[in-house]
């Protein structure tokens, strides 16, 4: 082995002889501004919550920030832990979280994410949240868990008066107070829910957790074990049990009025795909103290009205999904270069972008179609109820199931880069699938359309006014509604996907002929109605205007 002497160090290499050189590599995309989105701020304005625009936008670019951003890959890697015991052998079912967990959550609560639009008289309110949930989201999609089932929460516990006016003030406040204590006595409130179980799953009028009425009218015992129940830290849950008159539904506080720990056992936490920054377990009763909201045998109609939130924010997150890997993706071909052009200078690359960008933009202006319509659904708007109704369960099938080949696609855009975990992009391709899933599955919400249809009558007549607004526009939507008119009189249950897909294509649309451009309308309606397209994202037809498209999509293009 040679020595060096001291007095005589190695060279310095020569500037050619560096194998280390860092070059056609993107800058790192924060600080960006997540609200920078036309498709978002023209719904937002259009759905009746311009008022909160500056609010939105300030939110966007803190969602966009490299704070904000570094708390979501944080929440990530670092998991929640279940404690079931204290160090002394107490029962105590805790769940542990990053301080990052508590950073996001804490905004997500502050900024009105969370029940606040329950408290709040303003026309919008509840579009300023979704909104809201559309750039927040760019942060990690696990904590909006816990902020959805609250927000959900409400409209179902106003069912029992006496209880609202107990809670509600504190699940609408915005004011993130973590720990278990007595509810009443904290500042702000957070809720779950608790329907699922391992013999039925979203079959939930086979549950076998049973309630028991105590001498305390509307207090029961509850014995069982549920298969889902995510976030138990949170402060109370409704949850189904079979009670002596039937299936129903009942309010499970973590904490007793005075001050003992209910009987809340968390078995494990589920070890899933992707949500890993949230906590979803196994909580198994056995004599847990509970209130009975709605009258007993009708869980499922009392606890519907919390399904119905929590599905529009299952297509609010697939929605905010496909807009935040569209942005990466836009990012790094705009800096990446290959046989001798910039990505996003390469023909098939824009094809690809751009059809992407039509997925978004119809996937977002839906999401704030829907949340219009919950506005004015709780407002009194009998049209816009029925038009909820259907409207929801047709864009929580259809949306969800575009976000894992969406994702997917967007992740290809990277290349290599775009599979390797600290791109951020496995994560979200990670949680694409979850949200068709949660909140009932492809074919619970297929089925629950033909229910609907069946049920309601003035659910089809409320979809098809919205269709023919659009009416004579475009031959193609014409054409397209015409068709779906003919398959609704034949629908099948074994067709009900077919049927919903149709719906919510012409739905999309229809909204996009009535306010985008010419641009993204008329490639929309090319490929989605009139069969120009291949099975692929980017197969848009020679004709379609990609530079129209991507200019509103990537605004900054250049």
């Amino acid at each position: 082995m040679t020595v060096i002497p001291a007095q005589s160090p190695a060279p310095a290499p020569a500037a050619h002889d560096l194998t280390h050189d860092v070059t056609n590599q993107p800058p790192p995309l924060t600080p960006y501004d997540a609200s920078d989105d036309p498709a978002l701020l023209e719904g937002l304005r259009r759905e009746g919550a311009a008022w909160a625009e500056r609010d939105v936008r300030r939110l966007g670019l803190r969602a966009g920030g490299a704070e904000a951003q570094e708390w979501g890959e944080l929440a990530n890697r670092h998991e929640p832990v279940l404690r079931t015991h204290d160090r002394y052998g107490h029962r105590v079912d805790e769940v542990d979280f990053h301080p990052s967990w508590h950073a996001l959550m804490r905004v997500a609560v502050a900024e009105g994410l969370a029940g606040a639009p329950w408290a709040d008289d303003r026309p919008g309110a509840h579009v300023a949240r979704t909104a809201g949930g559309l750039v927040w989201g760019h942060t990690e999609a696990g904590h909006g868990c816990p902020t959805s089932m609250t927000y959900a929460a409400v409209p179902a516990l106003r069912r029992r008066p006496e209880l609202a006016e107990v809670y509600e003030p504190l699940l609408t406040a915005r004011e993130y107070d973590p720990g278990l204590r007595v509810p009443t006595e904290k500042r702000g409130l957070l809720a779950g829910m608790g329907m699922t179980e391992k013999q039925g799953g979203s079959d939930v009028r086979t549950n076998t957790t049973t309630a028991t009425p105590t001498a305390e009218p509307g207090m029961y015992t509850l014995r069982g074990h549920k298969w889902f129940t995510s976030a138990p830290m949170c402060d109370v849950f409704l949850v189904l049990a079979q009670a002596p008159g039937g299936l129903s539904c009942f309010l499970v506080p973590r904490v007793l009025p005075d001050g003992t720990r209910n009987a809340f056992r968390v078995q494990r936490l589920k070890d899933k795909l992707g949500n890993r920054s949230n906590a979803s377990s196994e909580p198994e009763f056995d004599g847990t103290v509970a209130w009975l909201v709605g009258p007993e045998g009708q869980g499922v109609k009392t606890i519907i009205e919390m399904v119905n939130c929590t599905r529009l924010d299952c297509v609010m997150s697939s929605a905010t999904l496909m807009r935040k890997t569209l942005v990466e993706a836009g990012h790094h071909v705009r800096h990446r270069s290959a046989f001798g052009a910039r990505l996003l200078d390469q023909p098939l690359m824009r094809n690809v972008l751009a059809d992407l960008a039509l997925e978004s933009e119809a996937a977002t202006t839906l999401t704030l179609r829907l949340a219009g319509a919950a506005d004015r659904a709780v407002r009194g708007d009998a049209g816009e109820q029925a038009f909820r109704r259907i409207a929801t369960a047709v864009g929580k099938y259809w949306v969800t199931k575009r976000g894992p080949a969406f994702t997917a696609e967007a992740l290809e855009c990277l290349g290599g880069n775009g599979y390797v975990e600290d791109s951020g992009m496995p994560r979200h391709y990670r949680e694409a699938p979850l949200l068709s899933i949660w909140e009932g599955s492809g074919n619970v919400n297929a089925l629950d359309v033909l229910r609907a249809l069946g049920r309601e009558p003035a659910t089809a007549d409320a979809l098809f006014g919205e269709l023919a607004l659009a009416r004579g526009a475009d031959a193609r939507l014409d054409a397209a509604v015409t068709r779906l008119k003919s398959r609704l009189a034949g629908a099948t249950p074994a067709g009900a996907r077919r049927l919903v897909e149709q719906m919510a294509l012409a739905l999309q649309a229809s909204l996009l002929v009535r306010h985008a451009p010419a641009a993204v309308a008329d490639a929309f309606c090319a490929t989605r109605l009139g069969g120009d397209w291949g099975y692929a994202f980017g197969t848009l037809p020679d004709g379609a205007d990609l530079d129209g498209i991507l200019g509103r999509a990537l605004p900054g293009e250049d």
